[in-house]
């Protein structure tokens, strides 16, 4: 009873487990070893990626992990692509336009795009396009269909984007808002410049002044921040996205391990999210 009520008492990631096997993973992790050798131990397995095994899968954590990684930088990918070939055209177009109806229109819609999580467009264009009350143009889960491997290459290129289109769509509406008032506020600030002004005086035409000297200076900057959008996308916006569509990707994977507890799993799926993301 003492034993127990003792064992009760500890974290609630521990009720329901079997005491031996809480012992078994104290030691895996070095609960028996002093603070500063446990810690070192720690960073030694992080640097050189090793992350055990999974509990219940049998496989190297790194591999499990290697596995799903191309799911989500699929994903990642093309929503980094999207949201640069719409932000750009649409914050050149503010900022030429800057003060005018189109400007306030276009920021009133950013506005609300931003505000809104990007899992709830998930889960609003499920409901309205993929089985829910509505239409069931799209399928409501996974990345390619049951018979794919039966399918043509066209077949299979088609059959991949038919899946992809709403978890794309939902994690692009609320990601382009940033990037378009970024480049807006990008390009304002390069046509204020002086060499702006002593382009118009030389008598250039304002296509010219905008396209031949604003646009290459002010993507100077718009694209250096290409690397960190798309981390990003990948390992923060596609979390949620890959949970509600079950994309088999790094963010289910790491969802469900903290469902199973399998810790290794878990451990590594948060490691590969606070460094890259």
């Amino acid at each position: 009873l003492r034993e127990s009520s003792s064992f009760d008492s500890k974290y609630r990631g521990a009720r329901g487990l079997d005491p031996d096997f809480i012992k078994e993973i104290e030691k895996m992790y070095g609960m028996d070893k002093p603070l500063h050798v446990r810690f070192f131990d720690m960073m030694k397995k992080y640097a050189t990626f090793d992350f055990g095994e999974s509990f219940f899968q049998d496989r190297k954590v790194i591999d499990l992990v290697l596995d799903k990684m191309p799911v989500s930088i699929s994903l990642g990918l093309w929503t980094t692509v999207l949201v640069y070939l719409i932000s750009i055209p649409l914050g050149i177009a503010k900022a030429i336009r800057d003060g005018t109806r189109f400007d306030v229109t276009t920021s009133s819609v950013i506005t609300v795009a931003y505000a809104i999580p990007g899992y709830l467009f998930a889960i609003l264009l499920i409901v309205l396009f993929a089985g829910g009350r509505y239409f069931t143009w799209f399928p409501l889960r996974g990345l390619v269909s049951e018979n794919w491997k039966e399918l043509g290459l066209i077949g299979k290129i088609l059959d991949y984007f038919w899946h992809m289109i709403l978890p794309i769509l939902s994690m692009v509406i609320g990601g382009f808002a940033g990037m378009t008032m970024l480049t807006k506020n990008f390009f304002i600030d390069q046509i204020r410049m002086q060499y702006v002004t002593t382009a118009r005086a030389k008598g250039l035409s304002e296509r010219r002044v905008l396209y031949g000297h604003v646009f290459r200076n002010a993507m100077l900057l718009v694209l250096a921040g290409l690397p960190s959008a798309f981390i990003g996308v990948l390992f923060t916006g596609s979390l949620l996205t890959e949970i509600i569509f079950s994309l088999d990707g790094l963010g289910l994977l790491g969802f469900e391990a903290a469902l199973t507890r399998d810790y290794p799993v878990m451990f590594a799926s948060l490691y590969f999210f606070s460094l890259l993301g």
